[in-house]
C-alpha cells in the first residue's frame, strides 16, 4: 500500500475535517501538561491491562476498592509505598489521587518530543516511541487515512521514509514486519536508535563461554561468562496453568534475533484490545516462536503471566541483545544462526 504527500489540491474541505480529526487523535493522546514535555517531573503510569486497574482505599488488596482506572489511562503518581500484604515478588505500590494502585499492570511512561530527522538509512532505521502512546494512520486510495495501531511507550520500529502528514507535518513512514503494511506517525514521536547503541557488548568474550540460565520456579534470568555471572534479573514466563502458554524446559539456543516484532494474531486493526503487540523489541528466539524479549504493557516481573515468551524488563532485554550472539548488526531486520545456549529450568 502506497502512502502519498497531500495537499490540498489533493483532497477537499470535508476529507480535510476528515483528516484533522485523525492527526488531532494522533496528536492528543493524553492529558498531560505542556509544561513537562521534556523535562523530569511528575511521575506518569499508564495502565496496561485490558480488564483495567483497581484503585483501593490502602495500599493492600484486602481494602476496599474506590474506583477503576482503564486500559490506557494515565495515571499521576504521587510517591511510592511497599505494601505490607505484599505480594513479595512485587510489592510495590502508589499513591495516586484518591487513593493506592498496585504497579503490576502499570508502566512507567514520558511524553518526550524529539527533533525529526531528515535522512532515512535505505535499510530502514530503528526507532523507539517516547510518548506515552501514539495512534498509526493508515492510507489507501479507497478509503484515505485511517486509524490503525497505537504504538506504545518503549516500543521499536522500522522508518522506511518521511512523509508529510495529514496535518500536514512531518511523519515517519513505518513498515510493519509481520504484515508489511506500512504505516504513518507524527515525527516528533519516535527518537531514532543509533548504531552506537547497539554495538556487541562483551564481543571478545568466546561464544561457548557465554550461556543463560532461566528459572521458571523462581522467575529470574541469569547470564553468564564462563561462571561469572554479568546480568541477574526478574522475568515474567508462560502462564503455568495454561499448557499452551507454559515456556518450555530444556536447553536451547539463540537461533534468530529480531529487534522488533510484531506479536498477536496479525490483525490490521485500530483496537486496542485486541491481541496485537507492535513493536515488541529486542528479541531473542530461543524455541520456535519463544522468544526473551522487552515489556511495555506491564510491570509484573517476578510472575508467570505470558503466553509462553520471557518477558524481561525493556532496558535488560535490549541489554540481553547485545550481548548474545549470532551479532547482528543496526541494519538487520532478523539475524539467524545457532548462538548463545540458553537453559530453562
Amino acid at each position: 500500500m502506497e502512502f502519498i504527500i497531500m495537499t490540498n489540491k489533493n483532497f477537499d474541505r470535508r476529507d480535510f475535517l476528515k483528516l484533522s480529526a485523525l492527526s488531532m487523535g494522533a496528536l492528543a493522546m493524553t492529558p498531560l501538561p505542556q509544561s513537562i514535555i521534556g523535562k523530569s517531573g511528575p511521575k506518569y503510569v499508564m495502565v496496561g491491562n485490558k480488564k483495567g486497574v483497581s484503585i483501593h482505599k490502602e495500599a493492600t488488596d484486602k481494602s476496599m476498592i474506590l474506583y477503576q482506572r482503564y486500559l490506557d489511562d494515565i495515571i499521576n503518581v504521587y510517591y511510592e509505598v511497599t505494601g505490607e500484604d505484599g505480594p513479595e515478588y512485587n510489592p510495590l505500590w502508589y499513591r495516586v489521587w484518591g487513593g493506592y494502585v498496585h504497579s503490576a499492570n502499570l508502566v512507567t511512561v514520558q511524553y518526550i518530543l524529539n527533533p525529526v530527522e531528515t535522512s532515512v538509512k535505505e535499510a530502514g532505521q530503528l526507532v523507539e516511541v517516547t510518548v506515552p502512546y501514539t495512534r498509526s494512520l493508515l492510507y489507501s486510495k479507497t478509503y484515505g487515512w485511517e486509524q490503525a495501531y497505537r504504538f506504545y511507550y518503549g516500543s521499536v520500529h522500522w522508518v522506511v521514509d518521511i512523509i508529510t502528514g495529514p496535518d500536514d507535518k512531518p511523519w515517519y513512514k513505518i513498515k510493519d514486519e509481520l504484515l508489511k503494511t506500512e504505516l504513518a506517525a507524527p515525527a516528533e514521536h519516535f527518537r531514532y536508535i543509533s548504531d552506537e547503541e547497539l554495538s556487541p557488548i562483551s564481543p571478545d568474550v568466546p561464544e561457548g563461554k557465554k550461556w543463560i540460565e532461566i528459572s521458571v520456579y523462581h522467575q529470574t534470568l541469569k547470564a553468564y561468562e564462563d561462571t561469572r555471572m554479568v546480568l541477574d534479573t526478574k522475568i515474567s514466563s508462560g502462564t503455568a496453568y495454561i499448557e499452551e502458554r507454559k515456556t518450555p524446559i530444556g536447553k536451547f539456543h539463540i537461533q534468530t534475533k529480531m529487534p522488533s516484532k510484531h506479536m498477536g494474531d496479525g490483525l490490521l486493526t485500530s483496537n486496542i484490545y485486541a491481541y496485537e503487540l507492535v513493536g515488541v523489541p529486542w528479541n531473542c528466539f530461543f524455541n520456535k516462536g519463544i522468544a526473551t524479549h522487552g515489556t511495555f504493557w506491564h510491570s509484573n516481573f517476578g510472575s508467570q503471566m505470558s503466553h509462553g515468551c520471557v518477558n524481561m524488563r525493556t532496558e535488560d532485554a535490549k541489554w540481553l541483545y547485545r550481548w548474545t550472539t549470532p551479532v547482528a548488526s543496526p541494519d538487520d531486520w532478523t539475524k539467524n544462526g545457532y548462538g548463545t545456549v540458553v537453559i530453562v529450568n
